[in-house]
């Protein structure tokens, strides 16, 4: 269950106009969260960012469907020739209660290791995720980020950047 405080942060979001993923980014950092402190576990970053996603679009945000998951696939099959829903045979009741499916993730999810929600794991995700994108892709997405920052947003950025080197040249510096 996603945390009122996202929902209300990824509502602001959307007013103010920004991305969908910049929206599910809060409930991504949710799922992360609650790995870190041992809810449950993962097997990788990807399934934590993935869980944090799937949260998101039941939250209504308005993220295009996983690929090769049913919706996307049923968007594309859809005809006006198809047969129409009283046409088709009634489908046959599962033989397992959805409570019953949902405990057994969850159960799942318990005995998975909280590893894959540390700050190497994220940091390897990253790098293989931008990896696939172009240099040219990964420089527009920069530009466009130093664009919608502001100028207030650029000047903080800045200073925070001079605090970081500075801290950094004060750790070299020590004997170790």
């Amino acid at each position: 269950m996603p945390k009122a405080s996202s929902i209300a942060q990824a509502k602001a979001d959307k007013r103010a106009g920004k991305s969908a993923s910049t929206q599910a980014g809060h409930f991504v950092r949710d799922e992360i969260e609650a790995v870190r402190h041992g809810k449950h576990g993962v097997r990788s970053a990807k399934q934590a960012i993935a869980i944090g996603l799937s949260e998101a679009r039941r939250a209504g945000v308005d993220l295009p469907p996983k690929a090769g998951s049913k919706s996307a696939t049923a968007k594309s099959a859809a005809k006006p020739t198809a047969k129409s829903a009283s046409e088709k045979a009634p489908r046959r009741p599962s033989s397992e209660s959805t409570a019953k499916r949902r405990s057994a993730a969850i159960k799942a999810l318990k005995r998975e290791s909280t590893a894959g929600a540390s700050p190497q794991a994220l940091s390897a995700q990253a790098k293989r995720a931008a990896s696939k994108r172009t240099a040219a892709d990964r420089s527009a997405a920069a530009e466009k980020a130093a664009r919608t920052k502001g100028a207030a947003g650029r000047s903080e950025a800045a200073q925070k950047a001079a605090r970081t080197r500075a801290a950094n040249k004060r750790a070299d510096k020590m004997p170790r």
